[in-house]
C-alpha cells in the first residue's frame, strides 16, 4: 500500500458526473439499503413505490429522481452502480468478533468485527479535512470509489461523505440507548500548507517558518470546486450532522466547544475561531442521559468546569490539551470523560475509531469501561495501550493537566 506521508496535495476538482437510468436484472435493495444511500426515510420510501420491502433498479431510480433525495455517502451517479456490487457480494465469515482492547487497522474494516448493538457510547475526534498530516497515512477504499486516507479527501463533500460511510458502519454496533460523540472542526477553502500539528502551525503564524507555499511537501489549493470561493467556510460540521439524520440517527444536539486556548489566525476579513463541534447521535429519541453526572464528577473527569454554570447546555468551556503524547491533533481527556459519563454507565463499552493517542481509552479506564480503540499507526496504539495501562489505576496530576 502506498504511504500518503511522503506527497500528497488536495486540488479540489469537481468531477462532472451524469446520472445514468438503466435496468438491472434481478437486483433486490432492502429498503433499509435504499433508505441509506437516497438519505430518504422508510416512510417516504413506501409513499412512492408502495408498501415493500425489497426495492428493483427501476424502483430505486424513481426514488432518485425525488426532489427530497439527498446524497448519503455515495454520489447519485454511483448509487445504481454501488448497490450492483454490494448485491453481488459473497457473504463471508467474519473474522474474530472484537470486543475490548486496542487494535491496528482501518476503521471501516475493523468496525464490521464488532458485535451488533455492542457499544454503548462512542466518541471520536476524526481527522479533520485537509488541515494534518498524521502518522502513517494509508489510504482507505471508499464506497464513492475514491481512495485516500481519511481527511485528505480532494473535495469538503467527499469527507462528509466518507464520514457519513463510516457512521453507517457504526449504526449496527451501537445500542439501542447508546450515543455517538463525533468532534469535528470546519475547514476553509483556501490555499495554504497542510501541517503536521499545531506547534508547526504555530510556529509558521509567528514568522519563524521562513519557507514558502511552494516549498511545502503538503500543499491544499482553493480553486476547482463546482461552487466554494477561495477562503470560504465548508460548513462541515453541519452537513455531517445532516447527512447522519439522513441515514437514521437521530442528531440530539450540535455542541460548541468552547476553547480555553486556540491558534491566532492571522486574517482581517472575519472573526476568529475558538470553538470545534460536537455533533451527538443516537439511534432512539431517549437515549440512556445522565445528566447528573455533570454535577457530581470532578473537572478533571468532565464535570462542570469553573467557567460553566450549573446547567448543562450546548456550550462546553473546555481546556484544550497540552499536546504533549506526541500526536498533532489529541483532544483534553475532559471531553471524552464527559461524553462518556453521561452516556453509559460502569461495566459498558465505549468505542474511538480514531483512539490516536489513547485519550478516549484513558478516559473509560478512569471511568470503569471498557474500551474498544482502532487507530491505523502501530506507534500511536502502542502509546495509547502505554497510556492506559499505566494510568488507568491512578490520576496523575502534572502542570494541572490530567494525563
Amino acid at each position: 500500500m502506498t504511504d500518503f506521508n511522503s506527497k500528497f496535495d488536495i486540488k479540489p476538482y469537481t468531477p462532472i458526473a451524469k446520472f445514468t437510468t438503466r435496468n438491472i436484472p434481478g437486483l433486490r435493495v432492502h429498503i433499509e439499503n435504499a433508505a441509506k444511500v437516497t438519505g430518504l426515510n422508510q416512510i417516504f420510501i413506501k409513499k412512492v413505490v408502495g408498501n415493500v420491502e425489497y426495492l428493483d433498479s427501476e424502483q430505486i431510480t424513481l426514488l432518485l429522481e425525488q426532489d427530497a433525495y439527498s446524497e448519503t455517502f455515495i454520489p447519485r451517479s454511483k448509487i445504481l452502480d454501488y448497490l450492483e456490487k454490494e448485491s453481488e457480494k459473497e457473504s463471508t465469515q467474519t473474522e474474530e468478533q472484537i470486543v475490548e482492547g486496542l487494535f491496528q487497522g482501518d476503521a471501516l474494516d475493523l468496525i464490521r468485527n464488532i458485535p451488533d448493538n455492542y457499544v454503548q457510547t462512542v466518541v471520536t475526534s476524526t481527522p479533520y479535512w485537509a488541515m494534518r498530516i498524521y502518522d502513517s497515512m494509508i489510504p482507505t477504499n471508499w464506497a464513492d470509489g475514491e481512495i485516500c486516507p481519511l481527511g485528505m479527501e480532494q473535495t469538503p463533500e467527499g469527507f462528509i461523505r466518507h464520514s457519513t460511510q463510516i457512521l453507517s458502519e457504526l449504526y449496527p454496533k451501537l445500542s439501542e440507548n447508546g450515543s455517538i460523540w463525533w468532534n469535528i472542526m470546519d475547514t476553509f477553502n483556501t490555499r495554504t500548507q497542510i501541517r503536521g500539528n499545531a506547534a508547526e502551525a504555530l510556529r509558521a503564524m509567528q514568522g519563524h517558518d521562513e519557507r514558502s507555499w511552494s516549498d511545502h511537501t503538503h500543499k491544499r489549493y482553493s480553486a476547482g470546486h463546482s461552487y466554494l470561493k477561495d477562503g470560504e467556510q465548508c460548513l462541515i460540521p453541519q452537513k455531517i450532522a445532516e447527512r447522519a439524520s439522513r441515514i437514521g440517527y437521530y442528531v440530539k444536539s450540535i455542541i460548541c466547544w468552547a476553547k480555553s486556548s486556540s491558534l491566532p489566525e492571522p486574517q482581517n476579513s472575519r472573526v476568529s475561531r475558538n470553538i470545534e463541534f460536537i455533533v451527538h447521535l443516537t439511534k432512539t429519541r431517549t437515549p440512556y442521559f445522565d445528566k447528573e453526572q455533570y454535577r457530581i464528577l470532578e473537572p478533571k473527569l468532565g464535570g462542570r468546569q469553573p467557567l460553566e454554570s450549573d446547567k448543562l447546555s450546548d456550550f462546553w468551556y473546555l481546556p484544550t490539551s497540552a499536546g504533549r503524547e506526541g500526536h498533532g491533533a489529541q483532544f483534553p481527556l475532559e471531553l471524552p470523560a464527559r461524553c462518556i459519563a453521561l452516556s453509559s454507565k460502569e461495566g459498558d463499552v465505549v468505542l474511538d475509531p480514531f483512539i490516536g493517542s489513547g485519550t478516549t481509552s484513558l478516559a473509560a479506564a478512569l471511568l470503569s469501561r471498557k474500551c474498544i480503540g482502532f487507530d491505523i499507526s502501530e506507534r500511536y496504539i502502542e502509546l495509547a495501550n502505554s497510556r492506559t495501562f499505566t494510568h488507568q489505576n491512578s490520576l496523575i496530576v502534572r502542570d494541572d493537566t490530567l494525563v
